[in-house]
Parts: C-alpha cells; structure tokens; sequence
C-alpha cells in the first residue's frame, strides 16, 4: 500500500470548490431514469447520455471525479477515448463503484446486507488496468420499528472495511458509503442518532481491518427527517445536526466527507450542503458526490434528443456551478434564478 499516494488522491477528489459526479447508475436504476423521459435504456443511449456529462465544457472546474459503473468503464466516447481517459486528461478522477447490491439479510426482516466481496480483489486490479483510481461500496441502513439492528449495521460495517482494506491493497482509494435512509416516517432525532450509532460502527470496524484512513473518504447521508414524517428542515437545522454527528464521530484523519444527496432535491442538497460550509472550518473538508442530485435538470433537458445536447450540457455544467459555490458556503436561492 502506498499511503501517499492515496492520500493524494483522496486529497484531489476533495479540493476546495469541486466534488464528485455519482454516474454508476446500476442497469436497473439507469432505466428508470432514461423511463421518466421516455428514453429507451439501450447501450446505445446509455452512453450518449454519459458521454454528454463527461464531455461538458468547463465542468471539470467543480467536478473532481467521476464514479463509473462497470459498463461504463469499459464503454468509448464519440471522441473515440475511453472513458476513464477521456475524464483523466480533463484532470477529473475516474472510479468505480464496486459492490453487488443491497440484499435481503437472512433472519432480519427489513433490512439489507451489500454483497460484493467474493473475487474483489481481481476485480480491483482490473479495474486499476482500466483507469481507475478511487471506488465507492454503497451500504443501506433502514430506519423503522425495532431497526436497524446491531447484526445489520455490525455486518455492513465489517463488509465496507474489508472492502477499504482490499481497495487500499490495489492502490485505490476506498469511498466508503454508509447510507442512513430516508424512507420512514422517523424524526431528525432518530436519523441522527442512527447515524451516530452507524458512523461508530464503521470506524471501528475499518480500525480492525487496519484501513489508513488518510487514504479513504467519506459518503454519508445528511441528518434529516424521514420522507414519511411530515416535518422539513431547514439547511441551518440540517447542518447543525449533521456537523455535531460528525464531530462525535468522524476522525479528522478522514481527508473529506463527500454528502449523498439520498432523496433531496437538487436544490434541498446544494442548499444544505452550502450551510454546512458557512458554519466555517471543519476537521474534514465537505463535498458533495451526487447523482440524482446532479442529473436531473440534465435528464430533463435531455430527452434523448441529438439537438438537446448543448442545452443538457448547460443544465449539467450550472448545476455543477452551485454545488461548487455550496463548497465554499456561498450558495444562495437567488442563485437558481440566474441559472
């Protein structure tokens, strides 16, 4: 393992003004966004539609990397680059994201295990050979009656620190993603003390597996309400409650924290993510990797459509501009109106 160089990269992923673009979309999920413009989920348009981000003019001044699924790693551009190529000479970071999925865990009803580990580390190295420099292994932690469980969180913290360490092995820095969700009626309350209980639990478990955390990041969910709990915060409430969870738990070794958007609004998490930011300096720098968070307005002013192009480019590259502003505390409302 070559501590420096993962943390430089880890570094990089995270530098001031810039995050990540979360485009590995599994094929099951990229159908359903191409479904809600009425776009057919052919290879084809798979990669038309990653082509159009990954080859925004300007963008690469707030996007500092890219998560590809395994299709899209290995896919060519209408440059005739490779992908993870094409985004590297633009100075932004392929990754990858590496996991097998949320399923079902046996004798927990209503709550999931990610599964993915078997054969990991050939993986890995393939994935290096392709371009890949960081990955993301996604876990999924329900709120409900009686859950989550210790078993639950115990097993996805385990899975995501054998997962950093066989990262770390292969040279490749390890995003880990524990991800608190939203679905439930529970309180704020709730979800941040989940979220503590979670965030604990992971670092741990990555301290038994022997993970450098200079060589890792982190993407948590943000301390909110449930969908289902008729209540909204607001970002100076989603900030004090986020940053105060962290501070409990989140070791300042961790180069930075890179938010999930899990649900919100593009607005809602460039928005919170800028009042996290203007609370002033932290131990972690605060970034962003979003996907649906990101896409959206592209998708949306996409559809599919060849001569739609240069206006998807501009949705995609304005909404990468005020999440670039959230970095440094400066996003405002207004804002939205000069899009």
């Amino acid at each position: 393992m070559d501590l420096k160089q993962l943390r430089t990269t880890a570094e990089a992923l995270v530098t001031p003004g810039r995050g990540i673009l979360a485009a590995d979309e599994s094929t099951g999920t990229i159908e359903k966004r191409l479904a809600s413009i009425d776009v057919e989920s052919t290879e084809e348009n798979r990669r038309a539609y990653r082509d159009l981000l990954f080859t925004t003019e300007g963008v690469e001044a707030f996007v500092s990397g890219v998560i590809l699924f395994d299709e899209t790693i290995r896919q060519t551009g209408s440059s005739g680059l490779p992908f993870p190529k094409l985004l590297a000479d633009r100075g932004i970071i392929p990754g990858i994201k590496v996991d097998a999925g949320a399923k079902p865990m046996a004798g927990h009803d209503g709550e999931r295990v990610t599964e993915g580990l078997d054969g990991l580390r050939s993986r890995l190295a393939e994935y290096s050979e392709l371009g890949a420099r960081f990955a993301k292994w996604r876990a999924v932690i329900t709120v409900g009656d009686g859950i989550p469980s210790p078993a639950c969180i115990g097993a996805n913290a385990h899975a995501l620190a054998r997962y950093a360490a066989l990262c770390q092995e292969a040279g490749i820095v390890p995003i880990i993603e524990p991800e608190v969700l939203m679905d439930g009626g529970h309180s704020m309350e709730r979800c941040e003390s989940v979220t503590e209980r979670t965030l604990r639990t992971v670092f741990l478990a990555l301290a038994d597996q022997g993970v450098a955390l200079e060589g890792t990041l982190l993407k948590p969910n943000m301390v909110v309400p449930g969908k289902g709990s008729g209540r909204t915060a607001t970002p100076d409430e989603v900030a004090e409650a986020t940053i105060r969870c962290f501070r409990r738990v989140v070791p300042a070794a961790v180069p930075g924290v890179v938010f999930l958007s899990g649900g919100q609004s593009p607005e809602e998490a460039t928005a919170n993510l800028s009042a996290m930011n203007a609370m002033g300096e932290h131990p972690w720098q605060l970034s962003f990797s979003y996907g649906r968070a990101l896409q959206q307005p592209v998708l949306e002013a996409w559809r599919g459509e060849e001569a739609n192009v240069p206006a998807a480019q501009r949705a995609f590259y304005r909404r990468s501009e005020l999440n670039g502003e959230a970095r440094y505390g400066r996003y405002t409302a207004a804002m939205e109106q000069t899009a």
